[in-house]
């Protein structure tokens, strides 16, 4: 079976800049399609450029929802720890002309969006236990 233009462009990617593993840029379109489609429902079936922040958001959501509590874990193996790693992916796939981008798209959309242990672990994070007696 011949690879698909994108498995292409995701082997030229890694080759040159090992930084984040294969399977994080699939993860990427499948949260970037994702965002789409958010949009596309909320602007009367319209699609739209999405910004970073956007993305983020639905990378945010679609990691939460496939991956529960692994998903900094899962993250963290495939060189995933923030904001910026995003955006550096975005824009080595717009290098490689798979992703689009506008003028004004810039690496600093990225930039601190949310914390990823804000994001990826506190949802996970018992409950304090101040208000628990000890058993007797």
């Amino acid at each position: 079976m011949q690879a698909l233009p994108y498995e292409h462009a995701i082997e030229a990617i890694v080759k040159r800049d090992p930084r984040f593993h294969p399977a994080a840029y699939i993860f990427l379109k499948e949260a970037l399609d994702h965002t789409l489609k958010k949009v596309m429902e909320s602007n009367q079936g319209r699609a739209r450029h999405v910004s970073g922040a956007e993305l983020l958001l639905g990378f945010r959501e679609l990691a939460l929802q496939q991956f529960g509590p692994m998903a900094s874990t899962l993250l963290s193996e495939w060189g995933i720890h923030q904001c910026s790693d995003v955006g550096d992916m975005v824009f080595l796939l717009i290098e490689e002309q798979v992703f689009g981008k506008q003028d004004s798209d810039t690496k600093e959309d990225f930039a601190d969006v949310y914390s990823f242990e804000q994001a990826f672990v506190a949802p996970f994070l018992p409950q304090s236990t101040n208000n628990l007696s000890p058993r007797s």
